[in-house]
């Protein structure tokens, strides 16, 4: 009997720690170099507590809370950390999730990693020069890509398209 309990204590420990291995987020985007980096102070300095939040330590904003979620005008959405251009408006649709969503984003403008939080495997999307985080890809969106870049607004900043001399 005590051998099985053992057995079966064992098995259990490694499921357990092959589980917590499995949520861990990828450690990749941490070892990555970007063309901009910054000390945490710096970052601190420069972001709101809540830009701070989502594109240093990859949180979320509430849904439905940002004021680019109707944003509707021609324009280029960049990053917050850096002002890269990210996507242009012509590639924002409503999604309905409550966060700003694109099917493509401008060319090199972002990277991905794998995210294993919460239980999932989904993929992260990142600014790829600054590395800060933006939201995710998945693989639900319109035509012609069939992706929804679900962004993070205060991830972003809106630059409008300067008016046309008619």
């Amino acid at each position: 009997m005590p051998d099985r309990r053992f057995l079966l204590t064992s098995v259990a420990g490694l499921f357990g720690l092959a589980t917590l291995r499995w949520l861990q987020t990828s450690p990749a985007r941490a070892a990555e170099k970007f063309e901009i980096e910054k000390t945490d102070a710096e970052w601190r300095a420069q972001l709101t507590p809540q830009q701070y939040e989502i594109l240093r330590n990859q949180g979320t904003e509430r849904a439905w809370s940002s004021p680019l979620l109707k944003e509707h005008r021609k324009g280029i959405f960049a990053c917050a950390g850096c002002d890269l251009p990210l996507f242009s408006s012509d590639t924002k649709f409503e999604s309905g999730t409550g966060w700003p969503s694109f099917y493509k984003p401008l060319d090199n403008a972002v990277g991905t990693t794998e995210d294993r939080t919460f239980g999932m495997v989904r993929t992260e999307v990142h600014c790829r020069r600054c590395g800060g985080h933006l939201g995710h890809v998945f693989d639900d969106g319109p035509k012609p890509t069939g992706l929804r870049y679900c962004m993070d607004g205060l991830a972003l900043v809106f630059h409008p398209a300067a008016p046309s001399a008619t």
